[in-house]
Parts: C-alpha cells; structure tokens; sequence
C-alpha cells in the first residue's frame, strides 16, 4: 500500500484500487497539482483493497472506516478483480452510502452495465491522452471529495 497525505488539513480519504503504477502515479500528481485536501491510500489488488476497507489483517489498525469517502476502483486486477471488491462492498450495509467509481480502460458495455448492476456510482472510462486522463481523474475526485454529500 502507498500513502500520500495531500493536506494537513484532510478533509477525506480516498481509497485508489490501481495494480498499474503509472496510472497510480498519475492519479496521485493530479490530485496533488489541484491541491485537493485528502489522504489518498493506494492499494494494488481486490484483496489487500477488501482488507483496507473492512480493516482486515495488515489493516485491522484502521478501526471504523467513516473517513473513507470514495473509492476508485480499477476493474481488472489481480487476486480479486474490481467486480468482485464491489460486490463485497455493496454486500454489506455499513458500506451502501460510500460511492464507488469504478475507473477503467474498459469502454465495453456489459462492463459497464456490470458495474452499476453491482452498485457502482460512476463508471470512467481511462483516456488514453495523458492531460485528459489527469483532468477526467481530478474532476471525479473533486466532485466525489467536495461536491457530493453523503450520510
């Protein structure tokens, strides 16, 4: 797992589920270049992202996860893909009010009907351009962190 603390004011977590480093890096120099006030954890898998979540094994340290407040979350991945961490998620009721976007390279439609079947948000589909993908990526961090309420 890798930690970026953006602020020392954090406003919120963020939970970026991405095996590819560069589109981690990426993701992490968009949201520092917009100075937006979280605390952004990478995880690389579906299953070190289920133990992040419900603060299982090297995770148990994380107690309540009320500060998460969005998770990005790639679809194919390895040990558990994205469609399956969603479903976990969804399936228990603590987790039915922290949005999800499921960000992918993926433009297929039965991916996409796939995600918000399973209780995805949002569903982003990666460009390919380097600025657009870092703007697409700040503009949904922005919205889901700032813009959108929860309860």
């Amino acid at each position: 797992m890798f930690e970026l603390d953006l602020s020392s004011d954090i406003h919120a977590e963020v939970l970026l589920v991405e095996d590819n480093p560069h589109d981690a890096q990426l993701f992490l120099l968009a949201l520092k270049k917009r100075m937006l006030h979280s605390k952004v954890f990478v995880v690389k898998d579906g299953a070190e992202a289920v133990d992040f979540i419900f603060a299982r094994g090297q995770y148990e340290h994380r107690g309540n996860s009320s500060a998460l407040k969005v998770i990005f979350l790639d679809l194919k991945l390895p040990k558990l893909n994205g469609f399956e961490v969603l479903e976990r998620v969804r399936a228990d009721k603590s987790f039915t009010s922290l949005p999800v976007v499921v960000h992918s390279s993926s433009a297929v439609e039965a991916d996409i009907s796939r995600a918000f079947d399973l209780g995805a948000n949002s569903y982003v589909v990666k460009p390919i351009d380097f600025k657009e993908h870092a703007k697409t990526m700040t503009d949904a961090v922005e919205y889901w962190v700032n813009v959108n309420k929860t309860h």
